[in-house]
């Protein structure tokens, strides 16, 4: 069963619909917090949105969310979501730092070429056998201590940062952190 999104964070807010499209109804750009699916809405009339704003998409009675057009796609992200988008995987990845040093912790090898540490931004081999060797010592506590114990790997958590980013705007192959 696919978990189904409660609520999302607004992105932008476009009163007149898309620019180049004949409809100009309002839409909205929004990502949703548990699976972080990009998303657009429909607000009910007469409802304004604004970035950040926290609104309910869930199956009961919606306030501001007449209904959910379906997946947002990553070539139509205006400049103002992809500003908002950066803000928000930002906070998500510092709230939410204890999951992202247990990837580090836990990370596994894809294939017999590939492994998931890899696939963050400036990550290679090298950097891959180095974190490897210090997690085996003992378990990482945080980013901080990550960087302290691997002298010569890139900043964890802007790399996780850069790969969330990578994932919900580019198609990737794999996914580490984006459903």
């Amino acid at each position: 069963m696919t978990e189904k999104e409660e609520h999302a964070i607004i992105l932008d807010f476009l009163p007149y619909g898309y620019p180049m499209e004949k409809h100009t109804n309002p839409i909205a750009q929004a990502i949703g917090i548990k699976t972080f699916s990009l998303l657009e809405l429909i607000p009910r009339r007469g409802v304004l949105l604004s970035p950040k704003e926290k609104v309910y998409i869930g199956p009961e009675k919606r306030d501001k969310i007449y209904y959910i057009a379906g997946r947002l796609h990553k070539e139509k992200l205006t400049e103002t979501a992809k500003i908002q988008l950066q803000e928000f995987v930002e906070a998500v990845v510092g709230e939410q730092e204890k999951t992202f040093v247990e990837f580090f912790n836990n990370a596994q090898a894809m294939n017999t070429r590939l492994h998931q540490l890899e696939l963050l931004p400036g990550f290679g081999k090298k950097h891959t056998r180095e974190i490897m060797e210090a997690r085996k010592e003992k378990p990482f506590a945080s980013f901080e201590d990550i960087k302290a114990r691997v002298k010569s790997i890139p900043d964890p958590k802007k790399a996780v940062e850069k790969r969330f980013i990578e994932e919900l705007t580019v198609r990737q192959r794999f996914n580490l952190f984006v459903r």
